[in-house]
C-alpha cells in the first residue's frame, strides 16, 4: 500500500509540474520584441524583505503588494534607459493596475526626492509610487546590477521573471504576458 501510495504522489507531483512548465512556456511564447528579454525561472525564487521607503518616508517591505502580480522596476534620476522605460510602464499601470496587479517603481541609490519630482513631472508620470532604496538595500539583496532591472513577483512576493534593461511595458506583448499569469492564478 505504501507503494501505491507513492507511485500515485509522485504522478501527482509530476503532473503539476509539468503542468506549470507547459503554462510557462505557453507564457512565454507570449514574448515578441524586447520583451524576449524577460526571463522566466524554472521555480520560483524568494524575494527579499529588506526595507526601502515609500514616497513619505516610511519604511515599507515588498510584503506590502503580497496577494498581486507585481511588475516591480528599479531605476534612476540619471538612467536614460529608465527615462524611456518609465512612461511605458506607466500605461502598462493605467490599463491593468488594480487587485490583481501593480507596477511599483523604486529609485535605487542616491535620488534625491525634488530629482525624483522633476524626473516623474518631466515625463509626465503620475499614476507610479515613488518608493526610493537610497541605500540600495533591496536592490542588492535581489541581485540588481546595472538599470533598468525589471522583476515580476507572482502574488505570493517570489521572483518569478526578471529582465535586464528597458522594454516596452505597454506593448501588446507585454500585455498579453501579465494577463496570462494573472489568468493563470498563483
Amino acid at each position: 500500500m505504501r507503494k501505491l501510495m507513492s507511485a500515485l504522489l509522485y504522478t501527482a507531483l509530476a503532473v503539476v509540474a509539468n503542468t506549470a512548465t507547459a503554462d510557462t512556456a505557453a507564457i512565454e511564447a507570449l514574448r515578441e520584441g524586447n520583451m524576449r528579454k524577460l526571463m522566466f525561472h524554472q521555480t520560483a525564487v524568494d524575494s527579499s524583505d529588506a526595507v526601502f521607503f515609500a514616497e513619505d518616508g516610511s519604511e515599507m517591505t515588498l510584503a506590502a503588494y503580497e496577494g498581486q502580480y507585481v511588475v516591480l522596476n528599479f531605476w534612476a534620476t540619471w538612467c536614460a534607459p529608465c527615462r524611456q522605460e518609465m512612461p511605458q510602464l506607466s500605461a502598462l499601470q493605467d490599463l491593468m493596475g488594480g487587485d490583481d496587479m501593480q507596477v511599483v517603481t523604486i529609485a535605487t541609490g542616491r535620488n534625491p526626492a525634488p530629482a525624483i519630482d522633476r524626473f516623474f513631472a518631466e515625463i509626465e508620470v503620475e499614476n507610479l509610487p515613488k518608493h526610493t532604496d537610497p541605500r540600495q538595500s533591496l536592490s542588492r539583496s535581489m541581485g540588481v546590477l546595472g538599470l533598468p532591472v525589471t522583476v515580476v513577483l507572482d502574488r505570493e512576493g517570489n521572483e518569478i521573471a526578471r529582465m535586464q534593461g528597458e522594454a516596452d511595458w505597454s506593448s501588446d506583448s507585454a500585455i498579453a504576458v501579465m494577463e496570462a499569469l494573472i489568468a493563470r492564478g498563483s
